[in-house]
């Protein structure tokens, strides 16, 4: 690919990096995927996080009743680990004990449409963008009376770290942010890109069809796992790792939080319009000015940038590692200690 077309599709993934909406295709109406508490998965998943992390918490906070871990001391100073598509909070199953062990309040929330999350209203909408997502976290700290935290993330939860730390930077005392900035818009989200990078996003545009949802529906387990395989080719994870992650896709609400997710990207479906007024900051593309340190496994499999061209979002103090050795996206898992290194490291910055 010639070097400007590269640097263009590289300018394009990063803001189209979005989230999608809860009006499903065609119909314009809200997503409501099932009943808001009843769940044929929840003892699954219970089982699963407790066999990793010893117990499971559960605590209302805004729109939901949100499930997480807790480890460390309750004193400590806190962090937040907020896990991506399609992976949970078992991400950190080996992260968060090294963090606690150094005396840190970890943090490490199922988000919505995962685990033992639910919506509190069977009305809501089942709302997947971007800024839906980060005020589920501000919610989870005031409930938790969590004043300030480090916020570290991956995927989706990367991005919902970047949204904290961009809108809230007196809630954020530093970030870490696997595959870096990765704020999006709708507007960018409906620019095209070059075929090669469009390859990339092939289930971004399965899902927006109906037969996509039909089929994500269907096959959650078999989608995951092979995004899991395409994403992290060099991962050699088993098939007890993974269910004990894919327990927490039985929640009945995540089909239509990862159908609306794609589909806002694009541009197909309206959010929520009480959200609009962060998504026109989150459009402009903000600075993040916390501590930052990014990381990229050198086995990436998943489209995301060269830490070149993002390095310039962050204007506080900010490093960036390449972790090597055949990691890739799903960093926290594949490599821990390192993950759990940056975390320590950027926190020591504060």
């Amino acid at each position: 690919m010639p070097q400007q077309i590269d640097h263009n599709r590289r300018r394009l993934l990063g803001t189209a990096f979005a989230a999608m909406t809860a009006f499903e295709l065609g119909t314009g109406k809200p997503a409501l995927a099932g009943s808001a508490v009843n769940n044929p998965g929840k003892n699954l998943v219970t089982k699963a996080a407790q066999m990793s992390f010893g117990s499971l918490k559960q605590i209302d906070a805004g729109l939901l009743s949100i499930g997480y871990t807790e480890t460390g001391p309750a004193a400590g100073p806190a962090v937040v680990l907020l896990h991506g598509w399609p992976y949970d909070i078992h991400t950190y199953a080996d992260a968060a004990p090294l963090l606690a062990s150094k005396g840190y309040r970890v943090i490490v929330p199922y988000l919505r449409g995962y685990g033992t999350t639910r919506f509190l209203s069977d009305e809501t909408m089942r709302n997947g963008q971007q800024s839906a997502v980060a005020v589920d976290v501000i919610a989870l700290m005031d409930a938790l009376r969590i004043e300030r935290a480090t916020i570290a993330g991956c995927d989706w939860g990367a991005r919902t770290a970047n949204i904290v730390a961009a809108l809230w930077p007196e809630r954020c005392n530093a970030m870490v942010s696997v595959s870096g900035y990765l704020i999006g818009n709708q507007q960018a989200g409906r620019q095209p890109l070059p075929p090669s990078a469009e390859l990339q996003w092939w289930y971004q545009y399965y899902f927006a069809t109906d037969r996509g949802r039909a089929g994500y529906e269907k096959y959650t387990r078999d989608f995951a796992k092979l995004i899991w395989r395409l994403a992290s080719p060099r991962w050699n994870f088993d098939d007890a790792s993974f269910e004990r992650s894919a327990a927490a896709f039985d929640n009945s609400d995540h089909v239509a939080i990862v159908i609306h997710n794609y589909r806002w990207r694009l541009g197909l479906a309206e959010g929520e319009p009480h959200y609009e007024d962060l998504e026109k900051r989150l459009a402009q593309s903000p600075v993040i000015a916390v501590p930052t340190i990014t990381l990229e496994g050198d086995a990436n499999g998943a489209p995301h940038l060269e830490a070149s061209v993002y390095a310039k979002m962050f204007s506080g103090r900010y490093s960036h590692r390449l972790i090597t050795g055949g990691i890739g996206h799903n960093l926290p898992q594949e490599a821990p200690q390192a993950f759990a290194d940056a975390v320590i490291e950027v926190g020591a910055a504060t």
